[in-house]
């Protein structure tokens, strides 16, 4: 049994596609065919159930996904510490999609430019994916909103930002300098679906003032909701961070009047496993990133005008 084999398998268990698996590890599809097959003689059992338009994971296969995951964890483990010169390696980051365009781009430009012979990969999930994959090894460091309901993992709060009131530049409440939670009840919500827990913070935010806003439709991407509202569609709050970025003229932003709604942003990691000294600089390079808007009154996230 390869560390290779290994890699292929849990590609092929996370893709339940053999095209896509091949694509991502940057093999052809026959050789990612051979090499599970001949893990699959060696172990006597079929690891996957191959369907129309699918495979998915037999008995076997489900406990082979998690040793595998455990035995390269180890070795990523033993890797990073025996090279740890802090200068070079490997770092796995992860951000929900609410979070990773907004905040990381300018984020990772300053760390490239510290750290030249670094690589950072990085993966854009939902909420709960991300949290699995740090707990099981997979990730080295998240950025997520709170709050975080996983066990084992260490979290330490960034920042808290603002959601903001979105709506189309030709909207009744568009002109209007200071907008209630009541003059919004009335209107439809566009929304992300329910893997998103930006919908799952709005939604909390207006039930806690007795409010329940109905969402007519729901997307699974924040620059499609920001378009639907321009299109009429509903209004929506979107993070603070997103709308620095947005330069259509087509929608307008508005802070809601009185308790604002927010989200606190974070960032997680498995205290299990190795610390590297070079996943320990990328911390404090993300700490002093915050610190710094924050003391020059920049929220993260905003990046440089142009």
């Amino acid at each position: 049994m390869e560390f290779d084999q290994l890699r292929n398998f849990l590609e092929v268990a996370q893709r339940q596609n053999f095209t896509r698996a091949a694509e991502e590890v940057g093999l052809s599809q026959p050789a990612l065919s051979r090499s599970i097959s001949r893990l699959e003689q060696e172990l006597g059992q079929p690891l996957f159930e191959r369907q129309t338009r699918r495979v998915v994971l037999t008995d076997a296969g489900t406990l082979l996904q998690a040793r595998a995951r455990q035995i390269l964890a180890l070795i990523e483990d033993a890797r990073a510490e025996i090279s740890d010169d802090g200068r070079t390696g490997r770092i796995r980051l992860a951000a929900i999609p609410t979070i990773a365009p907004y905040f990381l781009p300018e984020l990772l430009r300053e760390f490239a430019q510290r750290f030249p012979d670094a690589v950072v990969s990085v993966q854009e999930e939902t909420t709960d994916k991300v949290l699995r994959r740090c707990q099981e090894g997979e990730i080295d460091l998240a950025i997520v909103a709170l709050p975080v309901a996983v066990k084992h993992l260490e979290v330490e709060a960034l920042f808290e930002e603002e959601l903001l009131l979105v709506v189309p530049n030709e909207h009744e409440l568009a002109t209007r300098r200071k907008v209630t939670l009541a003059e919004v009840e009335p209107f439809p919500f566009v929304l992300l679906d329910e893997a998103h827990c930006l919908s799952d913070q709005i939604i909390s935010f207006c039930r806690r003032r007795e409010f329940q806003p109905v969402s007519m439709e729901r997307t699974s991407q924040l620059a499609t909701v920001q378009e639907l509202v321009s299109l009429g569609h509903g209004i929506s709050m979107i993070p603070a961070m997103a709308r620095r970025l947005d330069l259509s003229q087509r929608r307008v932003y508005r802070s809601l009047d009185g308790q604002r709604p927010t989200r606190e942003i974070a960032m997680a990691w498995n205290p299990y496993r190795y610390q590297s000294t070079l996943l320990e600089q990328f911390k404090q390079q993300v700490r002093a990133f915050v610190e710094r808007r924050a003391t020059t009154k920049t929220p993260p996230g905003a990046g440089r005008k142009r």
